[in-house]
């Protein structure tokens, strides 16, 4: 077994507990539907959260020609999957929330979700610099900067419009963004 089979085994066991929690989620709103009002920013963000993971897997399988592997590397590489996984626990409510409702839930959270996205930003740009010591790409530094807007954005107005247009942005950006540069795996 190569260095990064061995370690893509926990960066796989924790962006499943980060699907499953989104999952789980979505389960608990289709059962409790009748009571449980939809709230458009928190399911695009549960989906697009679910793309996000599947999305970082699919890039991970390009670190698997890195042979070297320091802690330090492998650490910031497992952020990445950990700090998605905190953003799916807050998406949407737990089975032990006291909040009721997705648009409660997401009012409640909302600072923190839009911190630590940018904290997922900065993650993301730093893997780079500690693998490869250099910056990602201008393409890929351009769909990073679009991003901080729209999570500074969203952390800094509780308007419910602006956060339905951040949320349909997302979505728009985080599809031009694999399309662009991780449509296919290599």
């Amino acid at each position: 077994m190569d260095n990064f089979s061995y370690l893509s085994v926990l960066i796989s066991i924790v962006l499943g507990l980060g699907i499953t929690q989104i999952l789980s989620g979505f389960g608990r709103w289709v059962e409790n539907r009748a009571t449980f009002p939809a709230y458009a920013p928190s399911i695009v963000w549960a989906v697009l959260l679910l793309i996000m993971h599947v999305q970082t897997w699919w890039s991970m399988y390009g670190l698997r020609q890195h042979e070297r592997w320091t802690f330090l590397q492998f650490f910031v590489v497992l952020l990445q999957p950990i700090v998605l996984y905190l953003l799916s626990s807050l998406v949407l409510p737990s089975q032990s929330c006291a909040v009721a409702d997705l648009k409660s839930n997401y009012s409640a959270q909302r600072r923190w979700f839009f911190g630590l996205l940018m904290a997922l930003l900065a993650v993301s740009v730093v893997r780079d610099v500690v693998l490869t010591g250099a910056l990602p790409s201008n393409e890929n530094l351009a769909f990073h900067g679009l991003f901080l807007v729209l999570a500074v954005g969203g952390l800094i107005t509780a308007s419910e419009w602006v956060h339905r247009c951040i949320a349909l942005l997302s979505a728009g950006t985080i599809g031009l963004y694999i399309t662009f540069l991780f449509y296919l795996l290599n």
